[in-house]
């Protein structure tokens, strides 16, 4: 082996390419854990001295300044000719917003990512192939691009569709709770909008897409909104059927004057109910799960081990027996 790094270049690039690999995702795990212990370190000794951070400053000037990255890139690739969005595409731009990407630039980038993959996938499969000592066909290399180039098209969008629903189930996970905490706040005397603030401030840490929409619609509330406009812009920026039903009932509610604490009161219980429904029917869903691998792994094994001792007393006994009967 050391001979064959010794003699072939390509080789020897390859190997100094994976110890540089190596070493620097190495150095990015170790500093991305220290950083997160000492971030954890200080929002403890902030909760601890009764400081809550606004969520404006949770967003860290490194996020900022790779967006700001992002858009300089985006804007200079269609610059130069190449368009990176559809302004007519308002699925994407709301599938988008549904996982987290409510940015302008977000569709660019996105397009942008899509075509990246698009053409690196199969030059990275040509090129390891080609510096090969015996190349395959054309037509493998043709499928194998084809297949490649399917693939970089399409994994962003099982991304986006996956990191959507997880974000959704993250926000409908954790509205029971903050509707608790909505109603206890709105009994003590609070109104609607310190409700909403003093919630956002306390799910802070334990579920922060909520947070995150508490706070926008508080600070719409806080701009000079109506009421209505603020619980219906909340509802756009969730894009959860709950929250949207939550908020119309809230606009029900302030146009019949009915009381807020007697309707968040109904409508918590609900949500509860449903959010144990859920845990149940996933609970009620693993045996059926399971019993795909049981049957896959552990069936055949039984049958074998079962079948092994009569498999060897029909050779040992009844075919010589019922030879010499021949």
């Amino acid at each position: 082996m050391i001979d064959a790094l010794a003699t072939s270049p390509i080789l020897r690039s390859t190997a100094l390419l994976a110890v540089f690999l190596f070493v620097v995702i190495s150095i990015i795990v170790v500093s991305r854990t220290i950083a997160n212990r000492t971030a954890v370190r200080r929002r403890l000794a902030e909760t601890q001295n009764g400081h809550y951070p606004d969520l404006a400053a949770t967003t860290g000037l490194r996020e900022q300044e790779q967006a700001q990255a992002w858009n300089r890139l985006t804007a200079a690739i269609e610059k130069a000719g190449i368009p990176l969005t559809d302004e007519n595409n308002s699925t994407l731009r709301a599938k988008l917003a549904m996982a987290g990407f409510p940015s302008a630039a977000a569709v660019r980038v996105f397009t942008l990512s899509r075509l990246v993959l698009l053409f690196v996938l199969p030059g990275i499969y040509l090129f390891l192939t080609l510096n090969r000592a015996e190349p395959p066909s054309l037509m493998s290399l043709y499928l194998w691009s084809v297949c490649l180039a399917a693939i970089g098209m399409y994994l962003p969008n099982l991304w986006l569709s996956a990191r959507a629903e997880r974000r959704k189930q993250d926000i409908v996970n954790g509205f029971p709770d903050c509707l608790d905490l909505m109603l206890v706040c709105v009994e003590a005397g609070l109104g609607l909008e310190a409700a909403f603030d003093r919630v956002g401030r306390e799910v802070l840490r334990s579920h922060p897409l909520l947070a995150e929409i508490l706070s926008a619609t508080t600070l719409e509330l806080r701009a000079g909104a109506s009421r209505e406009q603020a619980l219906r812009g909340m509802a756009t920026r969730a894009h959860v059927d709950e929250i949207r039903a939550f908020t119309t009932l809230l606009i029900q509610s302030d146009k019949l004057g009915t009381s807020i604490g007697s309707t968040l009161r109904v409508y918590a219980g609900e949500m509860r109910e449903k959010r144990r429904l859920r845990a149940e029917e996933k609970a009620h869903r693993l045996p059926v799960l399971l019993s795909i691998p049981l049957v896959v792994c552990m069936l055949p094994t039984m049958i074998g081990v079962l079948m092994l001792p009569a498999a060897i007393k029909v050779v040992k006994i009844v075919i010589p027996i019922m030879r010499g009967a021949q």
